[in-house]
């Protein structure tokens, strides 16, 4: 892409997504996402119903009186975004790909961190970790992650999100945020390495899809492209038990995606195509809130 058609590009989507999350979103991201700890704020004097384990005995001591620590959330975060860049993120039927719907997330919640003073890195992934760009505070930062989205071209069409998710592992020591951001559609085992990610940080599941996925409609004999595999097939769309396949394959995904979320302990939402992702993220949100 141009170097100004992409500048443009990324102005329309920086105005589009930082106008939504201030409307949508308000105070929902700040208390959905705690710090990494408690970090000391003052003394004061102890009073009945106090922590006793939060005495400060030193101080106590010297005063002949009971003072204890006083302590507040750590609200500096690390925002990680793992970005599933394969093949399949190219599809779309409606108004947008999944792609260009993970663009838009992507803005949101960038946009949403540096409104909230937090770093946001990001891991582009498709069956290999295709780019890693380190976290950092600011808006300047948040767009070079949307330039990067947008213009980026994967050397492989293929999925392994277990592989991005082990990097994410290595790479990242601090406990941090880490959205996974993909349509899920992965042959190879992930569900492991996201328990194991999940238990140092604190990982969410963004599940991007597109109507037409849910159920195959009666189109006669068409042509369909596997972007990952590079393969075309023709498919009878006419045959009741062909589409009832397609539909039984996609509800089978949903189910164990459902399953395997909850078992790991990982919260998640599913994000389609048709635009009414925002309303899902908030309720997402408003759910980590309580």
């Amino acid at each position: 892409m141009e170097t100004k058609k992409l500048l443009k590009k990324v102005r329309e989507i920086e105005i589009k997504t930082r106008g939504l999350t201030k409307q949508v979103f308000s105070g929902e991201y700040h208390s959905a996402f705690k710090g990494r700890g408690m970090t000391f704020s003052e003394l004061k004097n102890y009073q009945y119903g106090d922590d006793v384990r939060n005495i400060d005995w030193n101080v106590t001591a010297r005063f002949n009186e009971p003072f204890v620590k006083v302590f507040e959330e750590e609200r500096e975060l690390s925002v990680f975004l793992v970005l599933d860049i394969s093949g399949s993120s190219n599809f779309g039927t409606t108004t947008k790909s999944k792609r260009e719907l993970m663009l838009e997330v992507a803005a949101v919640l960038a946009f949403s961190a540096v409104a909230n003073n937090d770093k946001v890195g990001a891991v582009l992934v498709t069956d290999e970790v295709e780019k890693f760009i380190p976290p950092k505070k600011g808006r300047s930062h948040a767009l070079m992650i949307l330039r990067e989205l947008i213009q980026f071209e994967p050397k492989s069409k293929g999925t392994h999100l277990n592989e991005g998710l082990r990097y994410f592992r290595n790479v990242v020591n601090k406990r941090a945020i880490c959205f996974l951001i993909s349509d899920f559609y992965d042959e190879n085992d992930f569900f492991e390495g996201l328990k194991i990610a999940n238990r140092k940080h604190d990982m969410v599941a963004l599940r991007l899809y597109d109507p037409a996925e849910k159920e195959l409609p009666n189109l006669g004999l068409i042509k369909m492209f596997d972007a990952e595999k590079n393969v075309v097939k023709w498919v009878n769309t006419s045959a009741k038990k062909v589409r009832e396949k397609y539909k039984n394959q996609y509800l089978e995904l949903e189910e164990t995606l459902d399953i395997q979320f909850r078992k790991s302990g990982v919260d998640y939402a599913n994000l389609s195509t048709e635009g009414k992702y925002l309303a899902e993220l908030n309720k997402l949100f408003l759910i980590r809130s309580r």
